[in-house]
């Protein structure tokens, strides 16, 4: 082999090398396990320990799975991925006022938590915190324990431009203050909710803020300390359908001035209060049943459902 063929065959060695290094660091689907190590690839074979030590060995839009039953660590999320829990006991505890996952995406990108245990142990901050990224679902999951201080919240969405978070057949429960709060200080944050169950919370089950476009179906809110669901801010709209609001402190659906509430199909029942417009309005598409709240209230509107 000649001076010129060495150079050639040697550099492309190196090529194949650097390219498949590259490959091998921001591989589509990466694994942790309760006995894994942070230093091995995250292989299905040689997996990580942690969701943190997975996410710089996974690739934007690829997926870390867990192996086996473990705790897994608090993780800030910085692009979009999968963490799939499924099929096994995959927790994060996150306690000593640590947010348990901290979602802080582009704005193309799609973050989903699934079948992930989150509990804050009575000490966590807030299970989820969302500030950036295009979308968030989180999916069968079950978020408890984050009682750290007045603002430890199930999942706290806390957007700066456009969002959209989904939460479906989840539990959210024993929390100091919301148990879903929404919020956007620019463009809107868009939440669907359904199939969940939010429960025992020091504040509202799920509190719509500023700039929030909210959908809550098949769900129940029960036991808060304030209000079911309520509309706190400006340029909010919360639609409920075929949900449950019972045994809030305050009151069961709660609007402000500049925004409204729809229900249909709906039971609140057992609140301090009923229903409060609170300046806003609170209409229903018939359906409802609005019982054994000692002051009743009324909806703002009834409308024919078309």
């Amino acid at each position: 082999m000649n001076k010129s063929s060495a150079f050639r065959f040697i550099f492309t060695t190196l090529l194949v090398v650097g390219f498949s290094a590259v490959a091998f660091g921001q591989a589509t689907r990466t694994w942790v396990s309760g006995v894994g190590n942070d230093a091995n690839p995250c292989s299905r074979t040689a997996p990580c320990k942690t969701f943190a030590g997975a996410i710089s060995k996974t690739a934007t839009g690829g997926e870390i799975s867990v192996l086996d039953p473990g705790g897994f660590g608090a993780v800030t999320i910085g692009k979009g991925i999968t963490i799939n829990g499924t099929g096994t006991l995959a927790g994060i505890l996150n306690s000593l006022g640590v947010n348990g996952i901290v979602v802080n995406a582009p704005a193309t990108d799609t973050v989903i938590i699934r079948e992930i245990s989150i509990n804050g142990a009575g000490t966590g901050a807030n299970g989820i915190r969302y500030l950036a990224g295009k979308t968030l679902m989180v999916d069968h999951c079950w978020i408890y324990g984050q009682n750290n201080a007045a603002t430890s919240r199930g999942i706290d969405v806390a957007l700066g431009a456009n969002g959209t978070l989904k939460v479906i057949n989840s539990v959210i429960e024993n929390v100091t203050e919301d148990g879903i709060h929404l919020n956007a200080t620019a463009g809107l944050a868009v939440a669907v909710i359904d199939n969940s169950t939010i429960m025992n919370c020091g504040q509202d089950g799920v509190e719509a803020a500023a700039n929030v476009r909210g959908d809550l179906t098949r769900s129940i809110v029960a036991v808060a300390g304030a209000n079911g669901v309520s509309a706190s801010g400006a340029n909010t709209q919360f639609n409920i359908d075929d949900t449950t609001i019972a045994h809030c402190t305050t009151t069961g659906l709660r609007s402000s001035a500049g925004d409204s509430i729809r229900v249909s199909d709906s039971m609140i029942a057992n609140n301090n209060t009923g229903i409060n417009p609170n300046g806003g309005a609170i209409d229903s598409f018939q359906g409802n049943s609005l019982m054994g709240n000692p002051t009743p209230g009324s909806f703002s509107s009834t409308t024919n459902k078309q």
